[in-house]
């Protein structure tokens, strides 16, 4: 927007002005910046440098001798840590066997909730009692849930006549599985409550309109509601990638990554290497390797996302 001087020239009109017409300064807006910027220096940005510094150093604890630079030679330990690209793998599949099913299942929770139903109220906050459980609370109720003597499954399954149960928890075949049902149950709240919000910013005319034209259900999904919440439910997914990646407490907790190594994801395997061996410069490596890694995969799922979603 431009103003005319009294020469007669147009100026541009300064359009930084603050709540009483006065120009906010550069300086100003940092500061106004600072409160906010400040926490994620310190508490994000400060240690991640320093883990990536000490990931080419040979420290650990319990040394009297200064902590030497090493260069790359953690790294070049953990190309051929057979044990490390394992829980990597497992690490894998528990973030693809948790998301996925949680976003499904999540879906179809959200889209019940969204109906005019009675005690909705009840219903929406029933829903979300597992987001509010500390994640150690949800491992240790669980741990008593697949109790193999007096747990509340295998009683169930001895109640109905389908075997006197099993160690859900201590079986090499089962523990994977069972961690993952535990972290779909907990994680689950959390997404339905981003697909609910992204459900209620989605026009009611368009699901009108598509009514009157003789749309059924499904079609109105597939053309009206799934366009509106893609942009949410790509967000939340890339999300919950990450955060199942980097458990570590559900995961600690019930299995301590047993049985033989069976579910010991990453970020377990990392804190093992750290604080019950030492070897910090090694665990840092494994750290700057893991937040790589991910990094590729899920810019991958996002362009393809993106992709699929342009062509659609």
């Amino acid at each position: 927007m431009t103003w005319v001087t009294g020469s007669g020239r147009p100026a541009e009109r300064d359009t930084r002005a603050g709540p009483g017409g006065g120009r906010i300064s550069g300086h100003g807006a940092w500061f106004l910046v600072l409160p906010a910027l400040i926490p994620i220096l310190v508490l994000s940005v400060g240690p991640l440098l320093y883990g990536i510094l000490l990931a080419f150093t040979d420290a650990q604890s319990g040394r009297t001798a200064s902590t030497r630079w090493i260069g790359t030679l953690n790294f070049q330990d953990l190309l051929h840590d057979t044990l490390f690209w394992e829980s990597f793998r497992i690490g894998l599949v528990w973030a693809v066997g948790v998301t996925v099913p949680q976003f499904l299942l999540a879906l179809g929770l959200a889209l019940l909730l969204h109906q005019e139903l009675r005690l909705r109220w009840l219903a929406r906050a029933l829903a979300i009692i597992p987001w509010a459980m500390p994640e150690v609370v949800v491992g240790i109720m669980w741990r008593l849930v697949y109790n193999a003597d007096a747990g509340v499954l295998n009683e169930t399954l001895r109640d109905l006549g389908l075997g006197d149960g099993r160690d859900w928890l201590s079986g090499l075949g089962t523990a994977l599985p069972a961690v993952i049902v535990v972290g779909v149950w907990a994680g689950m709240p959390q997404t339905t409550v981003a697909l609910l919000a992204g459900l209620q910013n989605t026009p009611r005319e368009l699901h009108e309109a598509a009514a009157m034209d003789g749309a059924g259900a499904w079609r109105r999904f597939r053309t009206v509601t799934w366009p509106a919440l893609r942009p949410v439910a790509l967000a939340i997914t890339a999300l919950n990638l990450i955060w199942n990646f980097n458990s570590f407490a559900l995961v600690y907790v019930l299995t301590n990554g047993g049985p033989g190594g069976r579910t010991r994801l990453p970020m377990l395997f990392a804190y093992e290497e750290a604080f019950r061996y030492g070897q910090f410069g090694y665990a840092a490596a494994m750290g700057c390797v893991m937040v790589a890694l991910i990094s590729v995969l899920l810019a991958l799922f996002l362009v393809g996302r993106l992709r699929g979603g342009e062509e659609s």
